[in-house]
């Protein structure tokens, strides 16, 4: 719909349905632990990185920018 190919996309979500979601469609995933899902459970999903908070989001993004 928006014109960007699944492997340039990045989803943020804080459940393993998101990263699993994300990841069937072929996309990168970040997990944040402060969702339903705790941390051992979003970490067997395999994010692209399972980050704690938004802080540590942010510089995580600046970070791969």
């Amino acid at each position: 719909h928006l014109g960007v190919a699944a492997d340039r996309a990045l989803m943020i979500g804080d459940t393993t349905h998101d990263v699993q979601m994300a990841q069937a469609a072929g996309a990168s995933a970040l997990a944040l632990t402060h969702g339903a899902h705790g941390r051992e459970a979003l970490q067997s999903s395999a994010p692209l990185a399972l980050l704690d908070d938004l802080p540590a989001l942010r510089l995580w993004l600046r970070a791969a920018a």
